[in-house]
């Protein structure tokens, strides 16, 4: 196998450790809030930090020199040129709440460059998978399915999905290009996780994908995913996707999306 695919396999048989680590000792009445990053309504659980802790020994245990960049756990080096890009639980206020849209997301970077990534979706069933060059797949309990984006789908057919800040200006701001958006495409949806949104963009379930303030951690696993199934991952004017703007979906419906976006200044707080 290539090395890849050795990061893969990891990078699986981990998130499913820590998923059903976290459906099976998720408490009765909800997990505790242990912080708050940007406003109070943007909350890290203690089951955040356990499946991240669980994530980077599972790791660490089999590459010892390896990187780590994880949403709770920050910026840790290493010299082996690999680094794991970790967000343990994206979706954190579905998981409080026990709505199934929530995933462990672990991608793994050679040199910068995402080159095998998962998402798995416990209370779903449900695992996505890409290896870069070799395609992306879902696997449930019914078997493997290589993912394709829907393309060149009209702006005024296309389902897209979306997300918002959690700072109050931000969103008022989000809010205000929703109003511009949502006239010109068939709906929108709001799951409440970056990287659940981007699956469902590679298998076909919407259409697009748009949102401001995600972080490396939310879309390096996902974005490989929808990449090897076909579809754009970028900001604003061919920037980098990342906090200032990300804007995903299959050629055609991208270009029609970004432009729809662009003169609604996305970009402002």
């Amino acid at each position: 196998m290539s090395l890849a695919d050795d990061l893969l396999e990891l990078a699986v048989a981990t998130a499913r450790e820590a998923g059903r680590m976290l459906v099976d000792k998720r408490p009765a009445d909800g997990p505790d809030i242990v912080q708050t990053k940007s406003s109070p309504t943007d909350v890290v659980t203690q089951m955040d930090r356990a499946a991240e802790q669980l994530i980077v020994e599972r790791i660490r245990a089999a590459r010892p020199d390896d990187a780590f960049l994880g949403e709770e756990g920050g910026d840790q080096g290493g010299g082996s040129g690999v680094r794991w890009v970790i967000d343990p639980i994206d979706g954190t206020v579905n998981y409080l709440y026990d709505l199934p849209d929530w995933a462990v997301s672990i991608a793994a970077e050679v040199d910068g460059t995402a080159v095998a990534g998962v998402v798995d979706i416990p209370r779903r069933g449900e695992a996505y998978t890409a290896v870069r060059g070799a395609g992306a797949l879902r696997h449930t309990a019914s078997g493997t399915r290589e993912l394709r984006v829907n393309s060149r789908v009209p702006l005024d057919e296309a389902l897209v999905a979306t997300g918002f800040g959690y700072a109050s200006g931000r969103r008022a701001r989000q809010a205000r290009v929703l109003t511009g958006v949502l006239p010109n495409v068939r709906d929108i949806r709001r799951a409440g996780s970056c990287c659940v949104d981007l699956c469902s963009l590679a298998a076909g379930r919407v259409d697009a994908y748009y949102e401001r303030g995600v972080q490396a951690w939310d879309i390096a696993a996902g974005g490989l995913i929808v990449r090897e199934a076909g579809g754009r991952v970028e900001g604003l004017h061919g920037a980098a996707p990342g906090p200032e703007l990300t804007i995903a979906a299959g050629p055609g419906t991208f270009e029609a999306l970004h432009d729809l976006l662009a003169p609604l200044d996305p970009l402002g707080d």
